[in-house]
């Protein structure tokens, strides 16, 4: 039995590694991980989403960003590609390189079938250690279905779930609804679990 050495990255090579990438990885404590493709689904959401929020904070103090900008989780030497992130304010960011920043306030991953266990888990219990995070949305590709976690307290979260078109998600850290038909406008779950 032949026994694999895994290598390990720094920081510095990793992103030397990303900037001549063709495709996205994450960087978790020196390990480099390729990320999955996404579906027309998965696209479509994360799109819808970032254009609510986008055309909602028009004339507020809010930025939204897509999946091309990278957030570093400094607790957990972690370099990540979340789906749509708001920033109150300015960005923060990690050592002045515009493509990476580390303050969300709110952090929304669209779940696809390869990740959605470490996105419901592993990386939840990551994104918690960022101070400034607010809400976490995990919104489901294959049905109409969002998990919503609102920060209440230090260690302490509170949960609430949508499943019908005709409601809203309704943010907590900042004054927001959007309803579902909207962030599912275009989705063809059909397509999504055929593929399945």
């Amino acid at each position: 039995m032949q026994v694999t050495e895994q290598r390990y990255y720094s920081t510095e090579e990793y992103l030397a590694l990303e900037e001549e990438a063709d495709y996205k990885s994450e960087y978790i404590d020196g390990q480099i991980f390729p990320m999955a493709g996404g579906s027309t689904n998965h696209n479509q959401i994360a799109g819808n989403f970032y254009a609510e929020l986008n055309f909602a904070f028009k004339k507020l103090d809010y930025r939204v960003f897509m999946s091309d900008v990278r957030l570093w989780i400094p607790q957990r030497r972690i370099y990540t590609y979340p789906d749509v992130m708001v920033i109150a304010g300015e960005p923060d960011y990690y050592n002045n390189r515009t493509d990476t920043i580390t303050n969300p306030q709110v952090i929304i991953e669209v779940l696809s079938k390869s990740t959605k266990g470490y996105d419901r888990s592993g990386k939840f219990r990551l994104y918690r250690t960022i101070p400034t995070l607010e809400e976490y949305l995990l919104l489901d590709q294959t049905k109409i279905y969002v998990e919503h976690f609102s920060k209440t307290d230090a260690k302490r979260w509170s949960f609430r779930e949508y499943d019908e078109s005709d409601q809203a998600i309704a943010l907590s850290s900042v004054d927001l609804q959007i309803s579902l038909a909207d962030a599912y406008n275009k989705v063809k779950f059909e397509q999504e679990e055929a593929q399945s």
